[in-house]
């Protein structure tokens, strides 16, 4: 060979090898210098990740410590795409698509991802997720989580609320002290090897916070009474809607609380939020003839009257302001005693007047008409009472007989039960304490005087003439054989369009029993019930048949905690 021609042809591969080494020395540059990030978090992605640990959700309890919500294991399916085959994906929408009943389309848009991570399906439970694990679909695995389960399903549905698929409250208490519930997420760091497989090995681990549980003062079983006897009422009259409370008169703790329509917890997401909607807390209405307590409260501390002096109330017919005044059974002279017995509007309105608007106005901001409670629930209302500035001419013929007037259940409820405890008003609580997860108490929620409304000697007198209402009045159907039992009727036209309604009516009953020594203080609420409407024969059933049970249980059940338990916790 020429030597001239080796040599070209040594120099032309020379070149070409330097050529080559300059580039792969750019490149080696460019990775290290340029891209050395990137390709440093690219591999950690590759070779590390992050798993968050759930939490324990806090528990929800009544006050004897049943549980009401509770955390159950649940498996989450989740799928690594970027890991499987055309094969086995197709494997997976066919076999999921026949065992979780979920869309084709859904499960082929999920497993076209190209991640690593893509749920699936969430919050499974074990004898399914087993079902899946039998299929033995590479690309598919479980996670172990939590979900909220009721035991008891709709009992107290509208005071515990609900949680959602990530443990989050959304409703009612679930969601007002969600904070203390939650708890907080853990960490934990995985390394995986070149082929993506999980290596037993933690680089970093923080560990979850378990959320506190929350006490109630709720009694499931005085919850399971109330809710069985307006479940019965609210059928039996065909009514758009009907509330009760059950409160302690000397704490102010709710004993039972409950509303219809009703939702089941487990299923929430199927329920409408008419049926969700706690009405004792949130719904306002013109209270009717159970108001005329202001009147007698004001007339009685304001030594005004006694229970002997006599009301002329004009035969039925009463004119005020251009406005003629009716009662619903005709009266001549009744004692003052006998008007509020016997619910005389012309005999309340006549007191009203000889006390004045300013005075009537005062016992009904001591009560707390037009006020909010304060008590630990969401959504409260306060309602509507006017300043006298403001009434009309016929304004001292309606707010005393529970017209020009909004109020809420809770209200008079609370009002009713400060009568019963010598002229007291507490505070209503719901929760009576919270506790973490060794059972040490970490806030308490203790009895609150508000305001003493009237003194013991009113509120005594007071109760002998709501005693008499119940057994000589429209209350009748109230009393009881085992205890003496003080109470209201009310009877209210429904406002509809802003003219009030001649079919329409809130039937209500307000009292307390025993009526000298109280151990609870009731109200009972029916929206337009019918054929019957009157608060004394479609209320007053309610109360008496929760009264009677609730007693007969608080007699014979000071026990220790978790000894009670129900046969039959469905609330119907």
């Amino acid at each position: 060979m020429n030597p001239s021609k080796r040599h070209l042809r040594f120099s032309l591969i020379f070149l070409f090898c330097l050529f080559g080494l300059f580039i792969f020395v750019i490149k080696l540059i460019s990775i290290q210098v340029f891209k050395s990030s990137y390709l440093s978090t690219l591999a950690e992605k590759q070779h590390n990740y992050f798993v968050e640990l759930e939490p324990k959700r806090g528990g929800i309890y009544d006050r004897r410590l049943r549980p009401l919500a509770v955390n159950v294991a649940a498996y989450s399916l989740y799928a690594k795409p970027r890991q499987m085959t055309a094969t086995m994906k197709k494997m997976a929408v066919e076999e999921l698509n026949e065992t979780l009943g979920l869309d084709k389309g859904y499960l082929e848009n999920r497993f076209s991802r190209n991640k690593y991570f893509v749920w699936i399906a969430r919050k499974l439970s074990f004898p399914v997720a087993e079902k899946i694990k039998a299929l033995k679909i590479d690309g598919l695995d479980f996670i172990k989580e939590s979900q909220r389960y009721y035991p008891d399903q709709s009992l107290a549905a509208h005071l515990i609320g609900f949680a959602g698929m990530d443990n989050k409250g959304l409703e009612g208490l679930e969601l007002k002290y969600d904070h203390y519930l939650q708890g907080e997420y853990g960490l934990s760091q995985i390394i995986r090897d070149a082929h993506n497989r999980e290596l037993l090995i933690e680089r970093g681990f923080i560990p979850p916070k378990n959320g506190f549980d929350l006490v109630l003062t709720i009694d499931e079983t005085i919850q399971y009474i109330a809710e069985r006897a307006l479940q019965e009422g609210f059928e039996k009259h065909h009514a758009q809607g009907a509330m009760i409370i059950v409160i302690d008169p000397k704490t102010g703790e709710i004993l039972a609380l409950a509303n219809r329509p009703t939702f089941d917890l487990s299923t929430f997401s199927a329920s409408s939020t008419e049926s969700r909607r706690n009405r004792a807390v949130v719904d306002m209405y013109e209270p009717g003839s159970v108001f005329k307590i202001v009147t007698a409260a004001a007339a009685l501390e304001e030594n005004k009257v006694k229970e002997s002096d006599p009301f002329f109330c004009e035969y039925g017919e009463y004119k005020v302001g251009g406005h003629i005044l009716h009662d619903h059974t005709k009266h001549g002279v009744l004692t003052f005693q006998q008007v509020i017995e016997l619910s005389s509007n012309i005999g309340t309105t006549k007191i009203a007047q000889f006390l004045g608007a300013a005075t009537v106005y005062k016992y009904a901001k001591l009560f707390r008409f037009g006020s909010p409670t304060g008590i630990n629930l969401l959504g409260e209302v306060r309602g509507v009472l006017k300043d006298p500035r403001q009434w009309s001419k016929t304004s001292i013929s309606a707010v005393p007989i529970g017209q020009e007037v909004t109020v809420t259940a809770l209200q008079l409820v609370c009002a009713i039960a400060a009568i019963a405890n010598d002229g007291v008003y507490m505070q209503p609580l719901v929760v009576k304490y919270i506790r973490d997860q060794e059972g040490q108490v970490i806030k308490e929620f203790t009895p609150q005087v508000l305001a003493k409304v009237i003194s013991p000697e009113t509120a005594k007198r007071l109760r002998q003439i709501l005693k008499g209402a119940v057994d000589n009045g429209t209350g009748k159907m109230a009393k009881i054989e085992e205890a003496s039992v003080g109470g209201k009727t009310g009877t209210a036209q429904k406002v509809v369009n802003g003219q009030y309604s001649h079919d329409k009516f809130y039937a209500s009953f307000i009292g307390f029993a025993p009526a000298e020594n109280s151990k609870i203080a009731v109200v009972v609420v029916v929206d337009e019930p019918h054929p019957s409407y009157y608060g004394g024969t479609v209320a007053a059933p309610i109360f008496r048949k929760v009264t009677e049970d609730v007693l007969k249980y608080l007699a014979t059940n000071q026990a220790p905690k978790n000894i009670i338990t129900l046969n039959n916790r469905s609330s119907q």
